[in-house]
């Protein structure tokens, strides 16, 4: 029996739903000779009742990591997982993250490690729906010209909802009160969340080194009720969508909100799922859709990959 110890940072709602899916895969693991032990999950309030199996280590002190081979990181933010994570990747261990906001803005720091295979991050754009392993593997034998894709539920939730005659305030109090968006919601509505993930999806299929701050950015709030009754009139949906496309002049990436056909695939996926439309040469139009939020979802993403790590794969490496 092969015993690998991990460390969990954050236990929020993802960081929770990572500590019962591990349990419910245990048997799974057990039974081909891997034994996962939990070293311990740093929080802020140790004493604080939460919502995981009994006897998980929870600790405001991340000395833990000293002990684990591998860390799944679900805090949020950048500095403060990014302080710890430092000196974790630095002494050649590897991470899981769903944090899209990190892999967006301090790449330079990370892309190392990334090329290194020592990143695991399925779950930082679509969540559980898997995109990134099939960008990282067998979508690179052909020749990428250009994606659109829908993805952040928030905005997602309060144009449909404006569809069906709500203002935006009232969609976005009603996002806020069922706990889909943030107080402020800047992140969401700004369309700076589905910025973050394009940046992570351009540096598989464009560019390995592709910048968050080459990514043109517009979000919702200037979108009135007679925008989306208007474009509805006219058998049209209003989405905001992330694209990027070749261009004479390189790589041109947006994200921003449009008028798309009633029929467009992004149109179609349902009204709270996250969609992406890729287009290669030889592979021609590919299609996903899913689940891009959700604390189960998002662990099973991240129970993917630590399962890809217990076996041996390599983390997500981005172009050359």
């Amino acid at each position: 029996m092969r015993s690998v110890n991990i460390g969990l940072l954050g236990c929020g709602t993802v960081g929770a739903n990572v500590l019962t899916l591990l349990e419910r895969r245990r048997p799974l693991l057990e039974s081909v000779g891997v034994r996962v032990n939990v070293a311990g999950v740093l929080v802020r309030d140790a004493s604080r009742p939460r919502d995981v199996p009994p006897g998980t280590p929870l600790t405001a002190d991340p000395a833990f990591l000293n002990e684990c081979a591998v860390v799944i990181e679900a805090m949020g933010g950048i500095d403060g997982p990014l302080a710890l994570l430092r000196p974790f990747l630095a002494s050649g261990r590897s991470v899981i993250t769903a944090n899209k906001a990190l892999l967006a803005e301090r790449w330079d720091e990370l892309r190392g490690y990334a090329l290194a295979g020592e990143l695991y991050y399925e779950a930082s754009v679509m969540a559980g729906t898997p995109i990134i392993g099939p960008m990282s593997t067998v979508l690179r034998a052909s020749e990428f010209r250009r994606l659109q894709a829908v993805l952040n539920g928030t905005c997602n939730y309060i144009l449909t909802q404006m569809e069906g005659g709500r203002s935006y305030q009232e969609a976005l109090a009603e996002a806020q009160a069922l706990g889909y968006a943030e107080d402020p919601p800047t992140l969401d509505v700004g369309g700076f969340d589905t910025a973050h993930k394009l940046a992570v999806l351009a540096r598989f299929c464009a560019d390995g080194d592709f910048p968050y701050s080459a990514i043109r950015v517009r979000g919702i709030e200037q979108v009135t009720l007679d925008d989306v009754q208007d474009a509805l009139r006219n058998g049209e949906r209003i989405k905001l969508v992330a694209e990027l496309r070749r261009t004479p002049g390189g790589w041109d990436a947006s994200v921003e909100p449009r008028r798309l056909p009633g029929t467009h695939a992004l149109c179609t996926s349902g009204a709270s799922r996250n969609a992406m439309v890729f287009e290669g040469e030889e592979c021609g139009e590919l299609f996903f859709a899913g689940g891009g939020a959700g604390g189960m979802v998002t662990a099973s993403a991240m129970m993917g990959d630590l399962l890809d790590y217990l076996i041996g794969f390599p983390g997500h490496v981005p172009l050359h």
